[in-house]
């Protein structure tokens, strides 16, 4: 956790914006919906500051399609998409409302993909692990957008563009990934950082605060770090469409951040104007 306090300072003073701020989370272990951590506990203060949005969408890492679908049922399933873990987080139940109305909108608005509605899929542990303590009463409508894992970064990039017009309408955007997520390499007996996890995670936060988008596009330039962080790109696209949704007038802050289990990034981004 970095500059908390003047992060919370700095947000208390922009509640009045026209434009709903966009986050980048990094959700990290399941668990982290039942424990009380420093990544969750900054999640919590996340939701006690922020103006209440009007609804929230997600694009969640673990929602990846051929093509693009946005959930439209008016009450999404809580879904448990991960084995191995106590019972008490099959427990679990999300049961925030939908919005398919605004679903609605996105699929009117949106002209670099044909929006497929989905009646079927419901809220993902990449999203209802971070608001289950962000919004813990669940009380605010939440839909989701799916990743087309057919197309490049610089398309996801493009496609967030055109989802701009939600924040004018109260909604709060979260992009639900990981700036690194090499499960393969994650020790889960803890300890230190790879020096290769650290280093491309400070890379990348230089580049966001410096506002340099090709690069965090183009990742693939970056190096060994880059690929040893990114070895699949389903928990870093979300970072990209949060970046396409960054406006000029933005202020960029990191209110959480950390390593886990040695190859995960926990970085929070808050894009807020």
């Amino acid at each position: 956790m970095i500059s908390l306090k003047n992060w919370v300072t700095h947000l208390e003073l922009a509640q009045n914006s026209s434009q709903m701020p966009v986050l980048f989370v990094g959700h990290g272990n399941p668990m982290n919906a039942v424990e009380d951590n420093e990544y969750t506990r900054g999640w919590k203060l996340i939701g006690q500051k922020m103006e209440r949005p009007k609804a929230i969408l997600v694009i969640s890492a673990h929602w990846l399609t051929r093509g693009t679908f946005v959930t439209v049922m008016p009450k999404p399933r809580t879904i448990h998409d991960f084995r191995g873990f106590p019972d008490k987080l099959f427990a679990v139940q999300y049961p925030a409302p939908g919005s398919p109305e605004l679903a609605e909108q996105v699929k009117q608005q949106i002209e670099l993909a044909e929006i497929i509605l989905d009646h079927e899929w419901g809220l993902d542990h990449g999203t209802w692990s971070v608001l289950a303590q962000m919004f813990p009463n669940a009380d605010v409508p939440v839909f989701q957008l799916s990743i087309d894992y057919t197309k490049p970064a610089s398309w996801h990039y493009e496609l967030a563009k055109e989802l701009t017009f939600l924040r004018s309408k109260g909604v709060l955007i979260i992009g639900s990934g990981n700036v690194v997520h090499n499960l393969h390499l994650a020790d889960f007996h803890g300890g230190s950082p790879y020096d290769w996890a650290s280093e491309f995670d400070q890379k990348v936060k230089n580049m966001l605060a410096e506002g340099d988008h090709r690069s965090l596009i183009e990742y693939e330039k970056l190096g060994k770090e880059a690929l040893l962080s990114i070895p699949t790109t389903e928990h870093y696209l979300p970072l990209l469409y949060t970046i396409g949704l960054q406006q000029q007038e933005d202020h960029i802050s990191f209110p959480v951040e950390g390593m886990d289990l040695k190859s995960i990034s926990m970085r929070t981004v808050l894009f807020n104007s």
